[in-house]
């Protein structure tokens, strides 16, 4: 997230491993915890005179009887009403962790300086002690991988702040509402984590005004989390204000103007404006080469390559990608991951210009550097590069082989935390593959489990969500779990209705497998009227030249004729609605269906 800033800090102190607080002035004073990787969005500001110290708690002195003896008398609970004690308690949890004595030790300091806070605050006074100690127990926890005991510990943290108070509350509650939105998304809740960020950038601006650079920072940092998302005209918009901020604030062609183009160039990619992409990532390179970024420039060569070939322009993306290569080759090495990332896009050109020879060859240097990776390569880095080779094979139809990387590419993912997102889109597309191998029950449970956790995620709305359905609600067909795929149909049409609309290719291919469902379940007259409305719509604004129009007219045909005799009469076969030409379907016939309803990651 973008820099979690200090409301009250100690002098001196050293940088810790895990994401406490930082050092600046006051003695016996720490900052807010941070889970940051870029500056503070917000000004430090000098600290205010703390109203929690003004006077001591009324039982201060009344405890007089003899207490048990503690290995640390310090932690005693009776002593924590002393206002001296929080302040050195937070530092001693600070002191611990640089000593490298262990987390748990440290989170039981902090916890304890907390609970002295809040005895010595004054009533009716917001203390911004207790806010600050909060941050640091909630970063231990997240440190320690405790994730979901960091947010309640965060929720309260952001009521304490009162915004109106000035800009040290302005600061706390900023602060809070960043790290709070960076755990909900370490737990894979990618929609709360937006909502909290987006209450943040609020105050920020509230704070700050709205062209304040710190502000450009978050504006990016929420804008990449929308990207996550799949959320792009949102994203786009933070994303403009990022760059115009940048413009007014930097000189031309910064490295911070060029970030923003980059990401500008995947939010236009994403939406399918390739020459406005193109043109943004051309800004970019040209800003690196005068900054003397290379490697930046392979980067971003590399991406220039990725949009000549969705443009279908080959021989430039070629030369994009091998000028790339030569460049990282020679500044990493040739067992970096960012070249087999190279061989990867030269392995998906060269299959789609026909070259398969050169196309496997790509993918097995790939895969020699993924299986040995160097040090410092990322379980997510290998990961990602395998799922994109077993697209590859996919697309070679060799299903099996597309499924044992996914298989890897998922195990190198399963204990990392917030990754539930990615590890449901590798369990969809294995459901795809387990689909064109005609194991339909692991296909079912592949899909059921993506579902599950498309839905912890927060991304229950999303076309991918969707079309994830109409894939599991297929397995069910074959398995001839009629009713259930009736249900996961209807959610799935209700989702891109919403998010895609009705002439959408996937919307318009769930109407015909519902349709199908509704007269396999005797359902006759809900799928006529499903059938008339698909026809209505290619009749009326898709035109009729579509090969699906005459078998959608010659189905509907078919059911108006059922639906006059008596219906009592035995419905049609399923199979026989959605494959009427076949009663066995081979492997390759399988793989053709599975990749004509048009499944995207």
């Amino acid at each position: 997230m973008p820099g979690l800033v200090s409301v009250k800090t100690p002098p001196g102190s050293a940088r810790l491993q895990i994401s406490v607080p930082e050092a600046q002035a006051q003695p016996q004073r720490s900052d807010p915890a941070a889970i940051s990787k870029t500056p503070s969005p917000l000004a430090k500001k000098p600290p205010s005179p703390s109203a929690s110290r003004s006077r001591p708690s009324p039982n201060r002195f009344k405890s007089k009887s003899p207490q048990p003896e503690s290995p640390n008398p310090i932690l005693a609970d009776a002593s924590l009403d002393n206002p001296d004690l929080g302040p050195f308690l937070l530092k001693l949890a600070r002191d611990t962790i640089a000593s490298g004595e262990g987390p748990n030790k440290a989170l039981d300091y902090a916890v304890r300086a907390a609970k002295s806070f809040e005895r010595c605050a004054v009533d009716g006074e917001p203390s911004l002690d207790l806010v600050m100690s909060l941050h640091v127990v909630a970063a231990i926890y997240c440190s320690l991988g405790r994730f979901e005991e960091a947010v309640p510990v965060l929720d309260r943290a952001i009521r304490v702040p009162e915004v109106g108070r000035g800009a040290d509350h302005a600061l706390a509650a900023f602060s809070g509402h960043m790290q709070l939105g960076d755990t909900y998304s370490m737990l894979g809740q990618v929609d709360r984590s937006i909502e909290c960020y987006e209450e943040g950038l609020k105050i920020q601006i509230e704070a700050l005004g709205d062209t304040d650079p710190r502000v450009g920072e978050t504006c990016r940092y929420l804008a990449e989390a929308h990207v996550q998302a799949m959320q792009f005209e949102r994203a786009e918009e933070l994303c403009k204000k990022t760059l115009e901020i940048h413009r007014a604030h930097s000189e031309p062609a910064s490295l911070e103007e060029a970030a923003d183009r980059r990401l500008m160039a995947l939010i236009c990619e994403a939406k399918g404006d390739y020459e406005a992409a193109l043109e943004h990532l051309v800004l970019a390179s040209m800003a690196m080469i005068a900054n003397g970024q290379e490697n930046e420039v392979a980067a971003i060569d590399v991406s220039i390559g990725n949009i000549y070939m969705s443009l279908c322009r080959f021989d430039e993306a070629v030369f994009s990608y091998q000028k790339a290569l030569t460049v990282l080759k020679s500044s990493r090495g040739d067992n970096h991951p960012s070249v087999a990332s190279i061989f990867v896009r030269l392995a998906d050109l060269y299959h789609k210009t026909g070259k398969l020879r050169e196309s496997k060859s790509y993918c097995e240097n790939a895969l020699r550097i993924y299986v040995k990776p160097v040090p410092g390569t990322t379980a997510e880095e290998i990961s990602g590069g395998l799922t994109e080779i077993s697209a590859i094979y996919e697309s070679m139809d060799e299903p099996e082989e597309a499924l044992k990387l996914l298989q890897k590419a998922m195990s190198l993912l399963e204990d990392k935390p917030g990754q539930q997102s990615t590890i449901a889109g590798i369990e969809a597309r294995m459901g795809v593959m387990y689909c064109m191998l005609g194991r339909y029950e692991e296909a079912r449970s592949s899909f059921g489990s993506a579902i599950a956790k498309l839905r912890a995620s927060g991304e229950k709305k999303s076309p991918f969500f969707g079309v994830v359905l109409n894939q599991m609600g297929l397995a069910c067909v074959q398995l001839f779990k009629i009713d259930e795929a009736g249900e996961l149909f209807e959610e799935a049409r209700r989702i891109l209705e919403q998010e895609c609309g009705p002439c959408h290719q996937d919307t318009l291919g769930v109407y015909s497998n519902l349709a199908a469902t509704y007269d396999a379940m005797g359902r006759v007259e809900d799928a006529i009227e499903i059938l008339e409305y698909v026809l209505k719509l290619r009749e009326e604004k898709l035109g009729i030249a579509n090969p699906d129009f005459e078998d959608e007219k010659r189905r509907l045909s078919e059911l108006l004729k059922e639906a006059g005799r008596k219906r009592d009469k035995k419905a049609k076969s399923l199979e026989n609605l959605i494959d009427p030409n076949s009663k066995k379907t081979t492997k390759k016939e399988g793989t053709r269906r599975w990749a004509s309803l048009g499944f995207r990651l």
